[in-house]
């Protein structure tokens, strides 16, 4: 169970900081 949330969590970081990445750089994509 931990494992699990500790994946999800990663996951969730890193999608919040690709959407970041796009608003602030939308000329990349």
């Amino acid at each position: 169970m931990s494992l699990t949330y500790g994946l999800a969590g990663l996951l969730a970081l890193g999608l919040l900081i690709y959407l970041v990445y796009v608003l602030i750089k939308p000329e990349a994509f």
